[in-house]
């Protein structure tokens, strides 16, 4: 009997701290992934993949850290009580283990691809660190839009690149646009509304000249600005009424359904 409950409680661990990776918002590295590889003129398949796999299982645990460092802020937040370690109790011990063995392996296979790429990634471990854990603890100062989201979504563009030939593969002017997004929706979710609607505004005329100035083509804008940019429309609405439900079809739209959506033209673009 001993035996079976240990078996079963182990399985719920496990469960719990999977979960706590939120692979499902790896739609954030294939978006950035995807926005690179319409730049590269050539690109090594398994590579790629391999990049965007490590990327993705780093983030695992960078997510699992932060769920496990907001444990008591998201008990009280009605929109995150469903997290997995509210759920679920597990040892400090072991998460950290966990969140250990995920660094350590992602680490040592992004070096393996290539050194630089691995260099990006720790930096975002950086990042991570600085935003979620004291003393700093950016996501608790003014500083957090410019930390959170937004940086992080130019270090996911940049390890792409950087598969692809080099940082600069991708156009500056398309890696500031990239922050700006990232800003805006870490601005949306917090409910922010005029911060948002300025930074809204300086995304769209950055879009405009880098359109004109041809760092950015139609095809592109179409494929990987405006799918997400619908995406959000929810999240903005979000700010203004039924907001559970809005920011609901929000992950609908983003983690699912564009994820698919971009794995298959991940996948073409490979192919061909």
């Amino acid at each position: 009997m001993q035996t079976k409950n240990r078996s079963g409680e182990d399985e719920i661990m496990l469960s719990t701290l999977l979960r706590s990776t939120r692979m499902s918002w790896c739609a954030k590295n294939i978006h950035m992934y995807l926005l690179a590889l319409t730049y590269a003129s050539d690109a090594d398949p398994i590579r790629f993949i391999s990049g965007l796999f490590t990327v993705t299982l780093l983030w695992g645990a960078l997510y699992s850290l932060n769920d496990f460092t907001d444990i008591e802020t998201d008990r009280n937040d009605r929109m995150k009580r469903g997290r997995p370690f509210i759920e679920n109790h597990v040892e400090a011990r072991e998460v950290l283990l966990f969140i250990g063995v995920l660094l350590v392996v992602s680490t040592v296979v992004a070096y393996l691809i290539h050194p630089v790429f691995c260099l990006i990634l720790l930096l975002m471990v950086l990042n991570q660190f600085i935003y979620t854990l004291p003393p700093l603890r950016l996501k608790d100062t003014p500083l957090a839009p410019l930390a959170s989201t937004a940086t992080n979504t130019v270090l996911r563009l940049a390890s792409a690149a950087v598969l692809l030939g080099g940082i600069l593969v991708v156009p500056v002017p398309v890696y500031v646009l990239m922050y700006l997004a990232g800003m805006g929706t870490y601005l949306m979710y917090k409910e922010r509304k005029v911060s948002t609607t300025l930074v809204s505004v300086l995304f769209c005329v950055l879009l405009a000249w880098s359109y004109t100035g041809g760092y950015i083509s139609m095809l592109q804008v179409l494929l990987v600005i405006v799918p997400p940019f619908i995406a959000t429309v929810p999240l903005y609405l979000s700010n203004f009424t039924e907001r559970e439900r809005m920011v609901e079809v929000a992950d609908l739209l983003y983690h699912r359904v564009l994820v698919a959506f971009y794995l298959v033209c991940i996948a073409v673009l490979l192919v061909g």
